[in-house]
């Protein structure tokens, strides 16, 4: 991978992570469109750490408020707290993703080598940010979530491993079918995202320090971990602000017409 993909694909992973359209489908389809090579699992983790920089830049104080207040409810064995209560939430939440993961690795790893899947989910993907838009009420906070909420929206979180299953998207869109406002389905999502992102990624973040030959590919990584970093903060500062008012629609359809393009080029390539 020569330098100038590498920030391309930073970026494209900075964007799409917390874009409700699928960071993973794109680092699949944007080099198989482009006739690049795989940018292979240990960029992508590091790109993908990259965005988990964006998201601890942008809600460390957030994310030191929970742990405080987390601390506070195993001392008090109190959920009383709404911060706690989110901690919490955000703990049951990640264990669905965790399960899924570990028995499912190699059918998903399986998918980033078939970019017509991949475009098929992104199509799947834009049916389910039209639908939660459609039905759902829109009226909780984060910390009014029951337990059962957190799990329904973790498993959501599961299924967007599979390439093409925005991750943002999928966990905002069951953060809606249970009744979050959009601006608090999105916060809970990134932060949802913290950690899975390092939890996935942490293996090949240690290989890499264990390849002989690491620093040959040490720049590319780098670069791609900086685009993905700094995309990725501007990322969650637009798609926060656009919530506010704006509606999922719009990524809906992004994700008909680039999922619909590259299943039908996926099709007439062979």
């Amino acid at each position: 991978m020569d330098l100038i993909q590498a920030i391309i694909l930073g970026l494209v992973q900075g964007a799409s992570e917390f874009v409700p359209i699928s960071s993973s489908g794109h680092l699949v389809l944007v080099p198989w469109l482009l006739g690049w090579p795989p940018p292979g699992l240990i960029f992508d983790t590091v790109v993908h750490w990259g965005t988990l920089v964006a998201v601890l830049a942008y809600f460390w104080r957030d994310l030191i408020a929970l742990a405080r207040a987390w601390g506070r409810s195993l001392a008090s064995r109190d959920l009383g707290e709404p911060k706690a209560r989110i901690a919490w939430l955000i703990i049951v939440g990640t264990l669905p993703a965790t399960l899924m993961g570990y028995v499912g690795e190699d059918f998903f790893e399986s998918l980033f080598a078939a970019p017509a899947w991949v475009a098929g989910f992104l199509l799947i993907t834009g049916l389910i940010l039209a639908l939660s838009e459609w039905l759902g009420k829109h009226q909780k906070e984060p910390h009014r979530l029951t337990f059962l909420d957190a799990i329904i929206i973790g498993i959501a979180q599961g299924c967007a491993i599979a390439p093409g299953i925005s991750r943002s998207g999928a966990t905002m869109a069951a953060g809606l079918f249970r009744g979050l406002k959009r601006e608090a389905a999105a916060r809970y999502s990134f932060l949802l995202a913290t950690p899975i992102i390092f939890g996935a990624g942490l293996p090949q973040i240690l290989d890499l320090f264990e390849m002989g030959n690491a620093t040959a590919h040490l720049l590319p990584l780098i670069l791609g971990f900086l685009a993905a970093a700094v995309s990725g903060y501007l990322c969650i500062r637009f798609l926060l602000s656009y919530l506010q008012r704006g509606r999922l629609y719009v990524f809906a359809i992004y994700c008909w017409l680039a999922g619909g393009a590259c299943l039908a080029t996926a099709v007439l390539s062979h």
